[in-house]
């Protein structure tokens, strides 16, 4: 039985048609993984599914009485409260009975015996409910949650507001799966998981007795769950039904079937309107270049075949640096209390280090710290003074209300409007794109912008904090030999060791005080 039927589903962003009378169901208990290039749609889908976005055609209809959970990438929570408030949230209800039944046994205690008869009844019906709902396994279930994505219960009494991007989004995911929904919408939901804490996530959505729908660019992720595999192509939503292999030997036979199909009627087509020219005009042949006429007119046309998108990505430098870049002496990190041991190391010229840890460890406080965004708990660092840095943040800090093309105008007041344009096509942002404001764009679409922002600064140190987020497979790629060719010195925080380890020289792991 389908718990959704998709129908006909149009959505147009200014003038890029993201699906045009696309359609297709999930079915009860499916592990489906929604797939594509940054930019076809992939987060859009999901928010329409949630109601979040309303279609401009077609229609979106739920099963009645199905829970549907979802995770967005930049989903907002109450800042104020502590994580303890935010997760046990879930079991409201079940805690409101639980005081419920105190309260009457309470009652019951001092009431006459007919009274005290019936309250002890309803606080019975209430212990026997909370019971049935594994209430007093809450505890359990928490921990194991937490533990599994890589937090301690520690965090369970620290406010949101002071814990980094990672461990927030981790927080998120852990309310999420707490609230064991009907089915889950998942929008890449293994960005912040060291490979440790993706396993246990693997483990448990393949234990998951519901359906989901899931995005990534985590490939092997994406092997280990999908049972069946949706993909944005060419505004049509394909469905393959089996495993992600399966997806990737089919996906090639049937681009090539298409290929080959398309080939064969656009021969069909020249053919017809060469015919159809020739004889139109002739008396004795005249009827049947009509009907040819009419044949063509009706005649279904193949979509020309998606090209895949190749991207550009380069990082020149201006001016060479000293030996010693950075040098760090006996550095302390962190807000009240230090985060890691004392750091002591040099980072010298055309080096390429890669700093990790785990989640909530302080990779982003180091970084943070040694570009004077905040200041160390002591110890000392210092940058040779011909650094020109750029910076690639973990979190945006940008002007959401504006379009790609008016932020690289910003950024480069000189560039003309053919080379504004020239500069986010090679980095895979098209001209709908770039006109569109960047907060509707996907993660990816905004993560290219935000390389395309780095081409010309000419840094000779860039530091780049989880780039390849939300990035598809061709433009990780991309950007790994671009960081290759890089002739100055290179800081990395990744969580991805596909990724870095053909990068960087050497690995730098931070270790709790």
């Amino acid at each position: 039985m389908s718990v959704l039927d998709v129908n006909k589903l149009k959505f147009t962003y200014g003038e890029e048609t993201l699906y045009h009378e696309a359609s297709f169901r999930l079915f009860e208990g499916e592990h489906a993984v929604l797939v594509g290039p940054n930019g076809s749609g992939k987060t859009t889908l999901l928010k329409l599914l949630n109601h979040q976005l309303i279609p401009d055609s077609g229609s979106i209809e739920w099963h009645p009485h199905k829970r549907i959970g979802y995770l967005d990438q930049h989903q907002k929570i109450d800042e104020t409260l502590r994580v303890k408030q935010y997760l046990y949230a879930v079991f409201y209800d079940l805690f409101e009975k639980e005081q419920h039944m105190q309260q009457w046994y309470e009652d019951a205690a001092t009431a006459d015996p007919l009274t005290q008869s019936k309250l002890l009844n309803r606080a019975a019906k209430i212990s026997d409910e909370l019971l049935d709902s594994d209430f007093y396994l809450i505890k359990s279930e928490v921990s194991k949650i937490i533990h599994g994505l890589g937090l301690s219960l520690a965090i369970l009494d620290q406010p949101i507001k002071v814990l980094s991007g990672g461990m927030r989004s981790k927080v998120i995911l852990a309310k999420l799966l707490l609230e064991s929904a009907d089915v889950l919408l998942l929008d890449e939901p293994t960005n912040f998981l060291d490979i440790k804490h993706i396993d246990w996530l693997t483990k448990f959505l393949q234990h998951y007795d519901k359906a989901f729908i899931v995005v990534s660019h985590h490939e092997a992720f994406l092997k280990a769950i999908a049972t069946s595999v949706l993909a944005l192509e060419g505004g049509q939503i394909a469905r393959y039904k089996g495993d992600f292999n399966f997806y990737l030997k089919e996906r090639i036979l049937r681009h090539s079937q298409h290929q080959k199909a398309y080939v064969s009627q656009q021969k069909l087509i020249e053919r017809t309107e060469d015919f159809i020219r020739k004889n139109i005009v002739r008396d004795s042949t005249t009827k049947r270049a009509q009907s040819r006429r009419k044949m063509l007119e009706k005649l279904p046309r193949i979509g020309k075949p998606l090209k895949t998108r190749t991207y550009r990505f380069k990082f020149p430098i201006g001016r060479r640096t000293g030996k010693e870049v950075l040098v760090l002496n006996d550095l302390v990190i962190g807000y009240e209390h230090p985060l890691v041991e004392p750091l002591s190391l040099t980072v010298r010229s055309q080096e390429k280090v890669v700093v990790t840890g785990k989640n909530g460890i302080g990779k982003t406080t180091l970084i943070k710290t040694i570009l004077n965004q905040l200041k160390p708990l002591a110890g000392e660092f210092t940058w040779i003074d011909t650094a020109d840095m750029g910076y690639f943040a973990q979190d945006l800090n940008w002007k959401k209300e504006m379009t790609p093309f008016q932020l690289v105008h910003e950024a480069y007041p000189h560039f003309d409007r053919r080379q504004i344009l020239s500069l986010l096509a090679t980095h895979g942002i098209d001209f709908d794109q770039s006109h569109r404001i960047i907060d509707t764009l996907s993660g990816g679409e905004q993560t290219k912008t935000r390389l395309a922002l780095m081409r010309h600064t000419k840094a000779n140190v860039l530091i780049f904090d989880e780039p390849t987020n939300h990035l598809d497979a061709a433009a990780k790629d991309a950007l790994k030999e671009a960081m290759i060719d890089y002739q100055g010195t290179l800081i990395l925080v990744s969580h991805e060791p596909d990724f870095y380890q053909d990068i960087c020289d050497y690995e730098i792991t931070l270790y709790a005080e």
